[in-house]
């Protein structure tokens, strides 16, 4: 860690500072330069992070040497994780094609979009059982029976399930049928929950949120490895931008830049991120080619009578000419699409 002082900081004031940080058991080493002087901080950074140094006259400015996520850093992990989703594995050259309606929906549709999804090449099947809708009159999904439906979707067509939590208090029940539980970008700080989802030790998706610095992504997943689930994948979605011609703007620098510094698996969602179906085949293959650890799209058989995000998914058939194409450029890479755990007859 690096104090640096004001200019024209007085003799008293260093000395004090350096007080403050040799009575916290650390070393100071001083600098005095033309225009500032900095005191270096020697020693275990976690024992002065809580300290208030800014509050101490004179000192205009901390920068940390270590990041404050030390579970997600590569220094606590220097190899990639890789992450098992009941025998589909994410992360490592691995890839994860997780597909599927935004909600669960009916019986027959369900099976249907699982089938056809199952075919192109997806491994984990995804649909919402509980929805977190701006306007409280939109659909909510079906509670815990579209957890038993998206359940018994999976088990039919041997594909592990996600779907999101919304609440602390749906965890359990969330955590009973899912092999993986997503946390959407509107819960990415929300810390009570995510500390509850990491009690499960089941896998989980961390979605980036609409506002969140890449920093704030990876403080959320150190919420969730300090409760020793060690299981997270991360998810680029796209963050809020200021032109209205795509949903979210698409942040693709964000996959090699997490690599640089978390050996947690990265996602790339490209349905929320543009919210158009005729950008979302070049959008993703842009996140494989940056080096994303999957991805994640949106997919129904008649988007006009989705429930939810109709207009941004693609067509069965949209999805499968697509999923051959990530999968050659798997190949270009080095990589491939993680195979179902089981063969199903």
């Amino acid at each position: 860690m690096i104090v640096i002082l004001k200019t024209g900081v007085s003799d008293d004031q260093i000395s004090h500072v350096i007080e403050r940080i040799e009575e916290l058991g650390l070393r100071a080493h001083l600098s005095r330069g033309t225009f500032r002087t900095i005191i270096g901080v020697i020693g275990d950074e976690n024992r002065i992070r809580e300290e208030p140094l800014m509050a101490i006259p004179g000192v205009a400015e901390i920068v940390p040497i270590l990041p404050p996520y030390k579970l997600a850093s590569l220094d606590a992990h220097p190899e990639p994780s890789v992450i098992d989703v009941s025998g589909v594995k994410i992360g490592g050259g691995s890839l994860a094609m997780i597909a599927g309606p935004c909600s669960v929906e009916d019986e027959d549709r369900m099976y249907r979009i699982a089938e056809s999804v199952r075919d192109s090449g997806a491994n984990i099947f995804r649909g919402g059982a509980y929805k977190p809708r701006t306007s409280p009159y939109a659909f909510q999904g079906l509670g815990e029976d579209g957890l038993k439906l998206l359940r018994a979707v999976g088990d039919r067509f041997g594909m592990p399930v996600v779907t999101e939590v919304t609440d602390v208090r749906c965890v359990e029940v969330v955590a009973e049928y899912a092999d993986m539980i997503q946390i959407g970008a509107r819960n990415m700080q929300n810390f009570v929950l995510l500390t509850e989802v990491g009690r499960t030790k089941r896998p989980v998706l961390l979605k980036r949120g609409m506002s969140a610095t890449v920093t704030d992504l990876l403080m959320s997943a150190e919420y969730i490895l300090s409760q020793g689930n060690p299981n997270v994948v991360l998810c680029e979605r796209g963050v809020k931008g200021f032109d209205p011609a795509t949903r979210n703007l698409y942040d693709v620098a964000a996959v090699p830049l997490v690599h640089t510094l978390t050996h947690l698996p990265i996602i790339v969602d490209p349905s929320h991120a543009t919210g158009r179906p005729d950008l979302i085949p070049a959008c993703a293959l842009a996140g494989v080619a940056a080096g994303a650890d999957g991805v994640h799209i949106e997919v129904h058989d008649c988007p006009e009578v989705a429930k939810s995000d109709g207009p941004q998914a693609l067509l069965p058939e949209q999805y499968r000419e697509l999923a051959a194409k990530i999968r050659q450029l798997a190949e270009l890479f080095g990589k491939k699409i993680s195979p179902l755990p089981k063969a199903v007859a």
